[in-house]
């Protein structure tokens, strides 16, 4: 089976203990997540099968959509709230201040990743050095908040709607605003609600597709990825010649597109340059 399966990923699992399971629900070993989720989070995780992982790649600078609960008061060594507290303040912080400082999160930042993430220095992972007591520099790196939309404030708790760009830390987010409010926070609940093209409404509870007869139902096709790109259908020659993987001439614009043989089976992601067709990345089966 080859596809893609939108999984609401329930709290308490990790993304590899997910794609763990689905190998043998797909009967497979041919399978990756698209954008690693804590054990905290919950909520959309594309996992690709089969031949679909092909396009794990091309997922891995999606755009994401969080809703998240920011408590305010706490610091901890791993910025949520499963952590070990560091400090409690008293929190003295009207929402009218909030939305002042949620201002001064939007557009491009800089984030320190945090020493419990799975980045690398030096071949060894920052989780892997935190639990061992050690603290390594990290250099702050830019990442882009599109969105920041504050939900519900009762005076120790924020809800927050945050559309970010790849590599964003949404705990560090948290644990930054608190900081810029002079009381601390750090992150009590995420749930991402989109992951590229995928919606939270069109995933599939893990424990829905564990009990499914028929959990191929539940994929859909590689090229639901890149359905912002227009489609054309290939004739006959110049399907034989992408399946050779050699260019060919089209009447088409500059530009990127998903091509197709007669029969509807997805081919590639490909260009156009100066009246020439090339492959991006290849789909077809071999």
């Amino acid at each position: 089976m080859d596809g893609i399966v939108i999984v609401d990923k329930p709290q308490g699992w990790t993304s590899q203990d997910v794609t763990a399971r689905l190998r043998r629900v797909f009967g497979t070993r041919r399978i990756g997540h698209g954008g690693t989720l804590d054990p905290l989070a919950t909520g959309v995780l594309p996992v690709f099968v089969g031949r679909a992982t092909r396009g794990v790649e091309f997922f891995e600078h999606a755009e994401k959509v969080y809703e998240a609960t920011l408590r305010l008061g706490i610091a901890t060594d791993t910025e949520d709230i499963t952590g070990t507290v560091l400090e409690e303040r008293p929190v003295a912080v009207t929402e009218a201040a909030l939305l002042r400082t949620l201002e001064r999160f939007r557009g491009q930042i800089f984030q320190v990743p945090p020493m419990y993430s799975a980045l690398k220095v030096d071949g060894q992972k920052l989780c892997d050095l935190a639990r061992k007591g050690v603290e390594v520099p990290r250099k702050p790196r830019p990442v882009t908040i599109y969105e920041l939309e504050c939900l519900g404030f009762d005076g120790t708790a924020a809800r927050l709607r945050v559309h970010c760009s790849k590599g964003t830390y949404i705990r560090t987010l948290c644990k930054d605003i608190g900081q810029a409010l002079g009381c601390g926070g750090c992150m009590a609940q995420l749930r991402r609600v989109r992951a590229g093209a995928y919606e939270i409404r069109e995933a599939v509870p893990l424990e829905e597709l564990l009990e499914a007869e028929d959990p191929g139902r539940c994929l859909r096709g590689v090229d639901t990825m890149f359905a912002q790109y227009p489609a054309v259908t290939l004739t006959a020659p110049q399907e034989k010649r992408c399946r050779n993987g050699n260019p060919f001439s089209i009447g088409l614009a500059p530009g990127t597109y998903r091509a197709y043989s007669r029969d509807g089976t997805f081919l590639m992601l490909a260009k156009v340059d100066e009246g020439v067709m090339s492959t991006i990345k290849s789909f077809f089966q071999v």
